[in-house]
């Protein structure tokens, strides 16, 4: 089991940027999909991005050209680098290892305990 340790989170006002972080126990990228999902309150928890193991990556719609997610093998940390962030974007960021490469929380075995990311108008 794959132990995973986000970090990052906080609060900033609309328009502003975050950089999250996702420290990995051990080595995860050559076996593993890494991806960034995220769960507003009385909402389905729902994928952001993940990473292939080229290094391609996926984006969610609603956050395609303002987030990027990234990885540092040499560090095992997948980071998620966010702008222009919205009050829509609040929630809890959570960061998922697994088998597959899609954004579909379906797959991903290995989960963190979550960072809140809060954006306020």
């Amino acid at each position: 089991q794959v132990q995973l340790v986000e970090s990052g989170g906080g609060s900033v006002q609309s328009g502003g940027s975050l950089r999250l972080s996702c420290a990995a126990s051990e080595l995860t990228y050559s076996s593993y999909y890494m991806a960034w999902f995220r769960q507003a309150p009385g909402k389905q928890r729902e994928g952001v991005a993940v990473i292939d193991r080229d290094g391609i990556p996926t984006y969610a719609d609603s956050v395609r050209g303002r987030f990027t997610i990234s990885q540092d093998n040499a560090k095992n940390t997948l980071y998620l680098h966010m702008n222009n962030l919205k009050p829509d974007d609040t929630a809890m960021y959570y960061c998922a290892a697994g088998r597959v490469a899609w954004l579909r929380p379906v797959g991903y075995n290995n989960w963190g305990q979550g960072t809140q990311v809060t954006v306020s108008s």
